[in-house]
């Protein structure tokens, strides 16, 4: 969704408050590309501070939907974006240069802003980690890749690290029958 605000940068202390919805159906990134399954609306202020400052102020919830890191299973997981952006409007190019970098991501020349842009990056600056299913995730198996959490499998599970057999063979001789 874009929104033109150019209104507010033209007069000192104006406020417009809208309820925005994110247009994305998918969330894509260098990682991959994740559906995004629920979008609440979002409540977004934005406000021109004297004419120095332009405040970005809001808050809502968006779920996306990323599989497990050991099992690959789908898993909804929630992020609740709150956005509290100052930008400063008056300043020199060196003054503003590192906040200047991240609003030009979603504010253009023409004072338009690109919502969908502002809260992918939000979703992007608090992606997990690591991401499970559930804390006990088995995973999958490495040889027939059937998902341990929902069914076992036949193969093998002794095999070791080749690195490791010499020290396989130390034990197997000081083993006690």
């Amino acid at each position: 969704m874009k929104i033109d605000i150019s209104d507010v940068y033209s007069l000192d202390n104006k406020e417009i408050t809208r309820k925005v919805h994110i247009d994305m159906a998918e969330f894509k990134s260098r990682q991959g590309v994740f559906p995004i399954q629920a979008g609440e609306p979002f409540d977004l202020m934005i406000a021109n501070e004297e004419g120095k400052r332009l405040r970005l102020s809001g808050e809502g919830d968006v779920t996306v939907q990323i599989p497990c890191d050991r099992c690959l299973q789908e898993v909804d997981v929630p992020f609740h974006v709150e956005i509290d952006k100052v930008i400063p409007m008056g300043a020199s190019a060196e003054e503003t240069e590192d906040d200047s970098d991240e609003a030009a991501s979603y504010i253009d020349e023409e004072r338009v802003l690109d919502v969908d842009q502002l809260i992918f990056n939000e979703i992007l600056v608090n992606w997990p980690a690591k991401v499970l299913c559930r804390s006990d995730c088995k995973g999958i198996c490495p040889k027939c890749g059937t998902n341990l959490n929902l069914a076992t499998c036949d193969c093998e599970q002794g095999e070791l690290d080749p690195r490791m057999a010499q020290f396989q063979d130390v034990f197997n001789k000081f083993k006690e029958v």
